[in-house]
């Protein structure tokens, strides 16, 4: 009786992966649009609003509960370490009417948060990246652009999981 209403309770929170991700857009996002660096906005969200605090599991005034904070910070900084990587991927894949900074900022930072997660962050299946960041997209869009997330990710993850990595030059190398 009770195990019945527990499992309801927890269909109801948000996934602390998913949590994470969600929060990785809105810090690009926020990078981007304030110009703080990576490190002030990961430490920023981290210390408030990257907790389970309020309890209530919903996202709520700027809030992220019960996210993965580990998967937050290794995806922000791929994602900030990896953007020239990620944009020229996005830009082939786009038709050359929509260069990237034509995008909307948020579906710039999703795209972003996903290639830097296909392409730096080990273990997690592709289905498993395409189906949270498409999830995301509906969350935040409700026209054609999940549409489009769904096409570029799915080409985007060919590209970079399906194909050898190039090997990456040491330091005295380069």
């Amino acid at each position: 009786m009770n195990g019945a209403q527990d499992e309801d309770t927890t269909r109801q929170k948000p996934r602390s992966r998913t949590a994470s991700r969600v929060a990785v857009v809105q810090a690009l996002f926020q990078i981007e649009q304030g110009g703080d660096t990576p490190e002030t906005v990961i430490a920023q969200f981290v210390r408030h609003r990257l907790s389970a605090a309020s309890g209530t599991g919903e996202y709520e005034d700027g809030q992220v509960p019960e996210a993965d904070v580990q998967l937050f910070e290794q995806v922000t900084r791929a994602a900030v370490a990896r953007r020239e990587q990620v944009d020229a991927l996005i830009v082939d894949l786009l038709p050359p009417t929509w260069p990237v900074a034509r995008l909307d900022p948020v579906l710039r930072a999703l795209l972003r948060a996903a290639g830097a997660e296909l392409a730096a962050v080990e273990g997690v299946p592709t289905r498993v990246v395409l189906n949270e960041y498409l999830d995301i997209a509906h969350g935040f869009f409700s026209g054609d652009e999940p549409k489009m997330v769904n096409g570029v990710l799915d080409a985007m993850a060919r590209r970079l999981r399906e194909a050898p990595a190039a090997p990456v030059p040491e330091a005295d190398e380069a």
